[in-house]
């Protein structure tokens, strides 16, 4: 097979590169770190920031975990990220009582007139998806070739947003999906329900 390098391909790598730095810069500007460290909570990467395949949907995944979630101190929490001038909303879903052990607070930013969601989930220690999806993450990443991340990069800016990254990994590495065309058929032959557990 030509695993040749094109120009597009080059754009769609120096596109992802450039989203991963603006990711780390909006993480560092917003003190994400420190704010979940206030509390003794810890802070983890997930997604496709974690895997470098960050491309048209503006998205940070991080996963935080502590041994107990009070929500009155994660609203505390939100409360001085949302007092941000940048921060344009953020909304909130209590898991805690479903097999997910967590709280869920997406917020949506403005950088540089880019919207931006930073998904943070807060989740119970020692719960189900403790350290799942940063297992998914590293064994993505270890498996992904040029060819397969490059057109990974390509389906996601085909497609827009709207489309977990998951997806794209799954029909490209697992089945084989190489074009548009056939990564639309798959949706309609793998339809998206609730969480997504597979890794390569």
């Amino acid at each position: 097979m030509d695993i040749t390098t094109t120009a597009d391909d080059r754009d769609l790598l120096a596109r992802a590169t450039r989203n991963q730095q603006t990711a780390w810069s909006i993480i560092a500007r917003l003190g994400i770190r420190e704010l979940w460290h206030s509390i003794g909570a810890e802070l983890h990467i997930v997604g496709s920031l974690r895997t470098g395949l960050l491309m048209a949907h503006r998205d940070i995944d991080i996963h935080i975990y502590s041994e107990r979630i009070d929500v009155e101190q994660d609203f505390a929490l939100m409360g001085k990220l949302a007092a941000r001038r940048d921060v344009l909303s953020i909304t909130y879903v209590n898991g805690l009582q479903g097999i997910e052990q967590c709280l869920e607070w997406h917020c949506r930013i403005l950088d540089a007139d880019v919207e931006w969601t930073i998904d943070m989930i807060h989740i119970v220690r020692g719960s189900r998806y403790d350290g799942y999806f940063e297992r998914v993450a590293d064994r993505l990443t270890a498996v992904l070739t040029p060819e397969t991340r490059e057109t990974i990069l390509r389906l996601k800016d085909e497609m827009g947003g709207g489309i977990p990254g998951i997806a794209f990994c799954q029909a490209v590495i697992r089945d084989g999906v190489r074009t548009r065309e056939a990564f639309e058929s798959w949706l309609k032959r793998n339809p998206l329900e609730g969480i997504v557990e597979w890794m390569p």
